[in-house]
């Protein structure tokens, strides 16, 4: 892979580096999509919407929305044990539907993507779905790319979280470091699809609050919040690009919570071909499986929490960046 370390990691003394793991190649899936398109063509009939999109986010934002409602009187332990077990997944599944959308995987018509972001969004509480896009297509052409894609830690994340006292706290709020993150090192001038976001999604919050009481907002807001932590859905945001192999940047997972995550898990053969949708992708991994077989996987998201927290060499540094070229 032409990988090195700014500073060698020691093992044997369990010590966690003190710069990323630097690539002198480009990265890996473009190619990979070259040489799989050239023997197995036929995948191409994978690329497009999925019809199914429509429905099933509608029916997750109702159940959600209609959930938030009958809480409107609950009590706090009540509203955070929903939260945690029941809401969390729904939120973190319309995140990730978002994440769908942001491939426009939805519609042919990319704007209709952006209106169904806009409604998976609403549940989550904060508008995020149209500058979750913005970002996100970034982080698919400029993988690992210093100073363009921002799904990579920060510096200053990297050299506060150092053990797995800080780690713990780290995955806990990850959420907010994800989502922060770009707005602090990369901002971008807000768009009129930014801002109609932000008008829709507060106009929903804010009826929520005067017709049914801070409750129901405050149980979405904590869906959200507890779903992108110590959850395990959200140990994908670890499982998909933190290097725990110097000789891979990108890890699937193959495990049952694919089914409530759009598939998501599915993360090499997705950057391999960010145009079929999540329900398919497996199909991939079936036609062209000498392509996949040999990389290292997952099978619990759960799991991979842990090892980030425990294991004394891993950390935010532990993640695959290249320079960019003068073209970027």
């Amino acid at each position: 892979m032409g990988a090195g370390r700014g500073e060698e990691r020691d093992d044997k003394e369990g010590t966690m580096a003190a710069d990323f793991f630097w690539s002198y190649t480009d990265e890996p899936h473009a190619s990979r999509r070259r040489q799989i398109l050239s023997q197995y063509p036929q995948i191409k009939e994978l690329f497009g919407p999925d019809p199914w999109a429509f429905a099933k986010i509608t029916m997750v934002v109702s159940i959600q929305l209609a959930t938030a409602t009958l809480l409107h009187d609950a009590s706090f332990l009540k509203i955070l044990i929903v939260a945690y077990f029941f809401g969390s997944f729904l939120n973190h599944n319309l995140f990730l539907a978002v994440h769908e959308l942001s491939h426009n995987l939805a519609f042919s018509t990319p704007s209709y993507n952006r209106w169904l972001g806009i409604l998976a969004n609403l549940p989550i509480g904060v508008p995020m779905s149209i500058t979750f896009q913005k970002y996100h297509l970034e982080h698919h052409r400029f993988q690992g790319v210093d100073g363009m894609d921002m799904d990579i830690p920060s510096k200053a994340e990297a050299y506060m979280v150092r053990n797995a006292f800080t780690k713990s706290i780290w995955v806990v709020l990850q959420l907010f470091f994800y989502a922060l993150r770009p707005l602090f090192l990369k901002p971008k001038p807000p768009c009129l699809w930014e801002l109609t976001n932000l008008t829709i999604q507060v106009a929903l919050d804010a009826s929520m609050v005067y017709f049914y009481g801070w409750r129901c907002f405050a149980y979405l807001i904590a869906s959200t919040f507890v779903g992108g932590g110590l959850h395990p859905m959200a140990g994908h945001f670890i499982s998909e690009h933190y290097v725990f192999n110097p000789d891979q940047e990108t890890y699937s997972y193959y495990g049952p919570l694919n089914l409530l995550t759009w598939h998501v898990g599915y993360h090499n053969e997705h950057h391999d071909f960010p145009r079929i949708p999540g329900t398919k992708l497996h199909k991939v991994r079936e036609i062209a499986p000498e392509y996949y077989e040999g990389l290292e996987s997952y099978k619990s998201w759960s799991q991979v929490i842990y090892m980030y927290i425990m294991d004394r060499t891993v950390g935010p540094f532990s993640r695959m960046k290249r320079k960019p070229k003068k073209s970027e």
